[in-house]
């Protein structure tokens, strides 16, 4: 198992680099972020032997019990998934990054929380760049007011954003949607935040390349990394 994740991420950071020269871009303004879900304690430690920039994880439960396990020792830590309100407490302070905040409610107790730990959370604003009913996210046009509340919170810094486009039915399907998300990026970095913002956030195992492409400095990668997933677990 080691060695084959260590095989993928050497591959998946050869795309990148290809992808990144290919825009202009060096390959070292992407960070790679394992999206470790469903993958045990060992695929983990393997992903971080093998020299994965951070991990991700989108279940707070599975998270909670791969942290007991001591399985993200090494490396940074994300939530990538869903956050449920009344599960903020167990990820506020455990992880390096939030990067799927999605609403204002959201935004608000997670700051909350960080308050009374006495740290500032960093995270990311998550965009419904499709407008899907299925995905949480801020829309575009409500995104610009909550960049300007998350100002006003001291529990909570602002890194940039993130986003998953719809499903693409073809190769490439996804770049408008990157585009798109890369320009309202520069648009509240320049207008809000002084250009401080660093993280854009965007790209899984199958459109990771044109997400570079298209300006990301962060992608998400499961699949591709650690095979495919087991949903019968």
């Amino acid at each position: 198992m080691t060695m084959s994740i260590a095989e993928n991420i050497a591959a998946v950071r050869a795309n990148i680099a290809a992808a990144a020269r290919e825009a202009g871009r060096e390959p070292s303004e992407i960070t790679l972020v394992g999206a470790s879900k469903m993958n045990d304690a060992a695929a983990c430690r393997a992903a971080i032997a093998a020299g994965i920039d951070a991990l991700g994880e989108n279940r707070v439960q599975e998270m909670t019990r791969k942290l007991s396990e001591n399985a993200y020792d090494g490396t940074p830590l994300h939530f990538i998934g869903h956050l449920q309100r009344n599960k903020v407490k167990a990820v506020v302070g455990k992880v390096a990054l939030i990067e799927s905040i999605g609403s204002c409610e959201l935004l608000t107790e997670v700051n909350r929380q960080a308050e009374k730990l006495g740290i500032v959370q960093d995270v990311l604003l998550e965009v419904n760049v499709g407008a899907e009913a299925s995905k949480s996210g801020f829309s575009v046009d409500a995104l610009a007011d909550a960049a300007a509340q998350a100002q006003t919170l001291s529990g909570v810094r602002v890194r940039g954003l993130m986003c998953i486009p719809p499903v693409a039915a073809e190769t490439g399907g996804s770049i408008p949607y990157f585009e798109k998300v890369h320009a309202l990026f520069v648009d509240i970095n320049k207008k809000l935040y002084d250009n401080k913002l660093d993280i854009l956030s965007m790209g899984m195992s199958g459109d990771y390349e044109d997400a570079v492409r298209c300006g990301a400095t962060m992608v998400r990668v499961g699949t591709a990394i650690f095979g495919a997933r087991l949903y019968t677990l």
